[in-house]
């Protein structure tokens, strides 16, 4: 889909759509793949990666390619879902920043 052919609501809507049906039968439990992705970061780098930051290095990755394909509505998409994903799970840890 084009972005052109979509209102920030469409974008918001499709992002909401992604992360709240059971895309579990497809992907697996959205929670256990960040945590598993934090852990082989965790690993890989040599220190200690969360899951709200697996998020944000998604939101990253999305950053680059909507840099390059700003007319593409799946990265934008994908930033707003992993943006609420990344949201959650702090929540949920009860994460305080300082």
């Amino acid at each position: 889909m084009k972005l052109w052919s979509m209102s920030r609501d469409m974008i918001l809507d499709k992002a909401k759509q992604y992360v709240s049906t059971d895309r579990a039968k497809t992907h697996g439990d959205a929670e256990r793949n960040f945590d598993q992705i934090a852990e082989l970061w965790s690993a890989r780098l040599g220190f200690i990666i969360s899951s709200h930051q697996v998020a944000i290095m998604m939101i990253d990755l999305k950053t680059v390619r909507a840099w390059n394909n700003p007319s593409h509505a799946d990265n934008w998409i994908d930033i707003a879902g992993y943006a609420a994903c990344g949201g959650e799970m702090t929540i949920e840890a009860e994460i305080d920043p300082l």
